[in-house]
């Protein structure tokens, strides 16, 4: 699904790995890594991240990003919950993935539709 989304973007490459992000970043020439914080708590997490990063490879930099406060309060885990609970999650995700996810719970259409129609 992510490499759907992202397919607009010609410079943008979907990659999965083990082992450390700074040997995978290494293997692939980066010098940065971009992380998303949400609020306080993704800073905490991703700080002691940030460090350890830079002890083990101080050559590969972490550049936090905030995320617009219209989407501070959605995770992956919330918008599952919600969808699975027949949840409108429309503009949380992008509709090809809204649309994924109806395919694979159809059931959980059928109660969505029940819903609105109340």
């Amino acid at each position: 699904m992510l490499r759907e989304v992202v397919s607009v973007y010609p410079n943008v490459e979907i990659d999965s790995f083990h082992g450390l992000l700074v040997d995978h970043a290494a293997a692939h020439s980066a010098t940065v890594l971009l992380r998303g914080i949400r609020a306080i708590s993704d800073y905490e997490f991703e700080l002691q991240m940030a460090l350890m990063n830079r002890r083990l490879s101080p050559g590969i930099e972490t550049i936090f990003m905030m995320s617009n406060e219209a989407y501070s309060f959605i995770s992956s885990r919330l918008v599952k919950e919600v969808f699975s609970l027949g949840g409108d999650i429309t503009g949380l995700v992008p509709p090809t993935v809204e649309a994924r996810l109806r395919q694979r719970l159809p059931h959980i259409q059928k109660h969505s539709n029940e819903r609105k129609d109340k």
